[in-house]
């Protein structure tokens, strides 16, 4: 069983930037592929961004050149940096971890607004 927290989320400004990260239990977090998925009010949840056991990332379109997912194997946690934000990236963000089954997280909502 993993256990998974999300921290950083928060109102920000169009143009603004957040730092989300994820604290994940378990002995063998460099195995994990660590993602990050969102949810925005009436709509499915989608995929952000992963990163596997080998450092390789995977973006959404949306999002490219903007987030940017990272690792950290020592600490056993997954951050998504996120820089010029847009209303549009308002949503409630969950971490999830892919291992021997898939986990989440219990999700950290994100706001952008002036």
């Amino acid at each position: 069983q993993v256990q998974l927290a999300e921290s950083g989320g928060g109102l920000v400004q169009p143009g603004g930037s957040l730092r989300l990260s994820c604290a994940a239990s378990g002995n063998v977090f460099g195995l994990y592929t660590m993602g990050w998925y969102r949810q925005a009010p009436g709509k499915q949840r989608e995929l952000v961004a992963t990163i596997n056991r080998n450092f390789n990332t995977n973006y959404a379109e949306s999002v490219k050149g903007r987030f940017t997912i990272s690792r950290d194997n020592a600490k056993n946690t997954a951050s998504l940096q996120m820089n010029n934000l847009k209303s549009e990236d308002t949503a409630v963000y969950y971490c999830n971890a892919l291992y021997d089954s898939t986990y989440w997280g219990q999700g950290t909502q994100v706001t952008v607004s002036s």
